[in-house]
């Protein structure tokens, strides 16, 4: 008969997969760091394949190991299901998430209104903050899921939805004809930033940073009074705001990965049941409603 894989190998290698690191990952599942080392060993014996290669001091999962990760997280999602559908308790306490402010009031009416429908119990604690200071959150612990922007980061995080970046100005002013194109950008750190920026650069379209932030409701405030042009997600978009396009002068942007960071300091059903709200609340927000809007 074909051994099974071991669910707390799994988990281990999610965790790893998620911080970089045995050593952080160590902390998460609380385990020596020679423990996770031994089950990884496990792991790779049973699947008689590496499932990770060190990049300098990081670890970084190999493609066999990329495909594990997607059954990984499937298995132990299934391993905490299947213990709820046994709990005879209602389940109760509560989960803390994070959202940037970017997606919170498209994203969070429907997530909440679900998720307060199944476990009315359950306190649900939102904090919104940008992705970078989600990341940092939720290794120190103070958060179980994040959505996060995930554009260019190195870590891992579930992409379940993508969208197009849009240049924006207001529908009743003329900021975007100016010469020297007036900006509304988030603060250094932010992708979107730097990919509106570097897309100028290389059209050569002189600009001057007029405003930044890292509250998308000022950003948005300084569009739609006409004052700047700025970058959103499609989700972003706000009744008063037109989309600029290569007929504008405005160069086509990559779209923008959003993702789902769990807590690997340890499983937790809430967590996990937020988690497959949010999926599916949001996997049914499509283009075309946006668009309506």
């Amino acid at each position: 008969m074909t051994a099974l894989l071991d669910a707390d190998q799994l988990r281990t290698f999610i965790a790893i997969a998620e911080t970089g690191s045995f050593t952080k990952a160590a902390e998460f599942v609380n385990k020596t760091q020679s423990a996770v080392s031994m089950q990884m060993k496990r792991l790779e014996e049973r699947l008689d394949r590496p499932v990770f290669v060190r990049d300098g001091r990081a670890s970084k999962l190999t493609e066999d190991g990329q495909r594990l990760l997607d059954y990984a997280r499937r298995i132990i999602k299934l391993n905490i299901e299947t213990i709820a559908a046994f709990t005879d308790e209602e389940l109760s306490g509560r989960v803390r998430l994070g959202v940037p402010d970017d997606y919170a009031d498209r994203y969070l009416p429907e997530i909440m209104a679900r998720f307060s429908r199944a476990y009315p119990g359950v306190e649900l604690s939102v904090m919104c903050e940008p992705s970078v200071d989600l990341w940092e959150r939720i290794d120190a612990n103070e958060i179980d899921l994040a959505i996060v922007t995930n554009c260019e980061s190195q870590r891992a995080a579930e992409t379940f939805r993508r969208e197009r970046l849009l240049w924006v100005t207001s529908n009743r002013h003329t900021a975007h004809t100016e010469e020297t194109v007036p900006l509304a950008l988030g603060r250094p750190t932010c992708a979107w930033r730097r990919t509106a920026i570097e897309r100028l650069d290389v059209m050569g379209r002189p600009y001057r940073l007029l405003y930044s932030s890292s509250n998308a409701g000022a950003v948005a405030a300084a569009v739609l009074s006409g004052l700047a042009v700025s970058v959103l997600a499609e989700s972003g978009l706000r009744p008063g705001m037109r989309v600029l396009t290569p007929a504008d002068g405005y160069p086509d942007l990559p779209s923008c990965q959003i993702g789902l960071v769990r807590n690997a300091h340890e499983s937790s059903t809430l967590a996990n049941a937020l988690a497959e709200h949010i999926i599916s609340s949001l996997d049914n927000l499509s283009e075309a409603a946006i668009a309506a809007e």
